[in-house]
């Protein structure tokens, strides 16, 4: 029901529930997934309304079209989780986006690589860096 969707939850309950409705389970809180904690769940609900929470709050597009507009462009999977991280965490120094992008198959320079190609694709300005902190800047 929920596979492939990273959560995180503390409380011991949730995750025994999250476990058998497919999710994977994170034992940190990491910008890239959904923190069960930090959605308000109101009064008793099915396992569907908590899937279609979960959904909805797993969906990057919304933060993709806030960086794109309208037309979101076809990017790789880590080049999604780089702005996504980014916009999330509201910048991050290099070490913080490898640690947050850490679950994934990363071979070294990949996180690199994929800001290389976006500031090829879109301009030096896309992604900033100041004061060792990368930003999402202009499109």
């Amino acid at each position: 029901m929920l596979n492939g969707i990273r959560v995180f939850s503390g409380n011991p309950v949730w995750r025994h529930i999250l476990s058998e409705l497919g999710a994977t389970l994170t034992d940190a809180p990491n910008v890239l997934d959904v923190n069960l904690d930090k959605i308000i769940l109101d009064g008793p609900i099915t396992p569907d309304e908590l899937k279609s929470i979960i959904v909805k709050h797993a969906d990057n597009t919304k933060i993709l079209k806030s960086v794109f507009g309208k037309n979101i462009p076809q990017l790789s999977d880590m080049q999604q989780c780089v702005i996504v991280a980014l916009v999330r965490g509201h910048g991050m120094t290099g070490t913080e986006l490898k640690s947050t992008l850490a679950h994934m198959p990363v071979a070294t320079h990949t996180i690199d690589n994929a800001i290389y190609e976006l500031r090829k694709l879109y301009g030096r300005d896309f992604i900033l860096l100041e004061n060792g902190v990368y930003k999402i800047g202009t499109v």
